[in-house]
Formats: structure tokens, C-alpha cells, sequence
């Protein structure tokens, strides 16, 4: 790959998409903490709710911008909007009319950004289809449990076996298919483990197992996620993360579960910039070019 190929994050985003289809899973907690995990390492990060009637993400900057206000603190807060659905008629045309309202507020944003963190709704939505056409990296919560692993595969309930990727799976290879016909990228898809007991029970060691024997199958790689804490729930009311807690006032009161939460998030925002064998992003420094390690000159 020549220099004038290389991907620069001043020209382009790394576009970093959290997306399934159920809700529940984690998915704006997760971006949140992508969110400001990347800001609190110097990097410039904007970021786009897909779900605009809900709005979870946008209502945690808000109540960010509002905590940090009335305490008179300075928080890392992103450039955010909110991207409705179209409310065309006909399918086709909200299609059309969704992916290019989402390429022009990725364009808009994009500008000055070097992460676009992009929220999609728990639901199969042509909205959330462009958004995962235009992943860079995507990040599929589930949690721990085999209701949630249908969303990815079909299993044999007598031996556990895969017998077929479900219909997600599906919309992720076209997704994939779609990205590299318009830009010859690759989507690199991280799933995401989350709400994980401390106990080692024989349920999540099926559901491990039986996630790395399709992640060889499909594609994609595995991350523990958060773990099952009270102190996400606790933040979200004050547009908190858990990189927040020194200017927050209250990383005095940190218990073992809150370190444990940290490393929990580290670890996520360590598998973001690890692509898939062969193909590593190196994103080393905030301004440094984002290239495939090892690409020719």
C-alpha cells in the first residue's frame, strides 16, 4: 500500500460503530466510555446517536455537559448530534435517503475528528445498516448468555454445535461487502462479552467456547466486556464514565470493582486498535497516521 493510500485520521475518521439488534446489551455505555477513554488519551472524537427517538447517547453527553457545569469542571465532551431515520414511504428510498444524510454528518463531523463513535439502535434499521457499511470497527455487545448468542448464530441445543449464522451475522457480511466495494476497506468486528459473572459457571463456559468456534467461522474477534457493576448504572444519571472519577470528585471511594471496571474499559479501547491478524492498525500517537502496519511505501 503506497503513502498517498495510507488512511490519515486529519483526512478521515476511524469510524468506530457500536451496533446489534437488541436492545439492553450495553451499547451506549460501551460508547460512551470509548468516547471519553479516546479524549482522555488526546484524541479528537465526535460522535453520532442513530437512535434519535430514544436517545441514550445524547441524553449522557447532556447530563455530562450539566454535571460538569454545575461543579464548575472541565470533562472531555465531544462535537455530537443526532442522526433521526428517514420517514420515507417506500423502503428503498429511506435507505437511500438515510445512508446519505449519514455520510454527510460523518463528512460533517469528520472534519475534525480523528475517532467518529457512532450509536445505532437495537433494532435492523436502514439507518443502522449505513452505519455498519461504514465501520472502520465494529463493536457488537452481547450479553452472556445464549438468548443473546441467537442474535449471532443458530445452535444445536443438543450438543451446542453451530449450525448457521443468524440473520445479524448476515447484515454484517453484506456490511462488509458493502465497505469494501465503495472504499476497498476492512471492517474489523469485535464482539463484545458483556455483563459477565464472577462466577465460573458451566453456562458461560459454553457460551465462551462456542463463541470462538464461530468467531473462526464468521470473523471476528472477542473481548471481555463490562462486567455486571452497579457504578455503570450510577454514572449514567451524571454523564459520567469511569475515566471521570479524579474531576468528578470521587475516585477517593474507589473499591476493588471500580479498578476492576477500569481495566475492563482499558481493555476494550486496547482491542479497538488491534486489527485482525495480518492487517494491525497502528495508532500510536493523537495526529499520527492510521495505517496497516507493515504498508509499503
Amino acid at each position: 500500500m503506497s503513502v498517498m493510500q495510507r488512511i490519515a485520521v486529519e483526512s478521515r475518521p476511524h469510524v468506530v460503530v457500536l451496533g446489534n439488534e437488541k436492545g439492553g446489551s450495553g451499547k451506549s455505555t460501551a460508547a460512551m466510555h470509548v468516547i471519553v477513554g479516546l479524549m482522555r488519551e488526546g484524541y479528537r472524537v465526535a460522535a453520532i446517536d442513530l437512535d434519535a427517538r430514544q436517545g441514550t447517547l445524547m441524553r449522557y453527553l447532556e447530563a455530562r455537559a450539566a454535571f460538569a457545569a454545575a461543579r464548575g469542571i472541565a470533562l472531555p465532551q465531544p462535537a455530537a448530534r443526532a442522526l433521526p431515520a428517514s420517514r420515507a414511504e417506500s423502503r428503498t428510498d429511506a435507505a437511500e435517503e438515510d445512508a446519505a444524510n449519514l455520510a454527510q454528518a460523518i463528512a460533517a463531523l469528520g472534519r475534525d475528528a480523528e475517532f467518529l463513535v457512532i450509536d445505532c439502535p437495537g433494532a435492523d434499521t436502514p439507518l443502522s445498516r449505513a452505519a455498519h457499511a461504514r465501520a472502520d470497527t465494529l463493536i457488537t455487545p452481547i450479553n452472556d448468555s445464549f438468548v443473546d448468542f441467537s442474535m449471532l448464530a443458530k445452535v444445536d441445543p443438543d450438543d451446542l454445535r453451530v449450525v448457521s449464522p443468524s440473520i445479524y451475522s448476515e447484515m454484517v457480511w453484506e456490511a462488509r461487502k458493502a465497505r469494501f466495494a465503495r472504499d476497498r476497506g476492512r471492517l474489523d468486528w469485535i464482539v463484545m462479552r458483556n455483563r459477565l459473572g464472577a462466577a465460573e459457571a458451566r453456562n458461560k463456559r459454553d457460551v465462551g467456547a462456542t463463541l470462538e468456534v464461530l468467531a473462526k467461522r464468521i470473523g471476528f474477534r472477542t473481548v471481555r466486556g463490562f462486567g455486571e457493576r452497579v457504578i455503570f448504572r450510577e454514572l449514567y444519571l451524571q454523564g459520567l464514565t469511569l475515566m471521570d472519577l479524579k474531576e468528578a470528585g470521587i475516585a477517593g471511594g474507589l473499591s476493588l470493582s471500580h479498578v476492576a471496571a477500569r481495566q475492563e474499559v482499558r481493555a476494550l479501547l486496547a482491542a479497538i486498535r488491534k486489527g485482525p491478524p495480518g492487517d494491525v492498525w497502528a495508532v500510536a500517537r493523537p495526529g499520527a497516521a492510521l495505517a496497516p502496519a507493515g504498508a509499503g511505501s
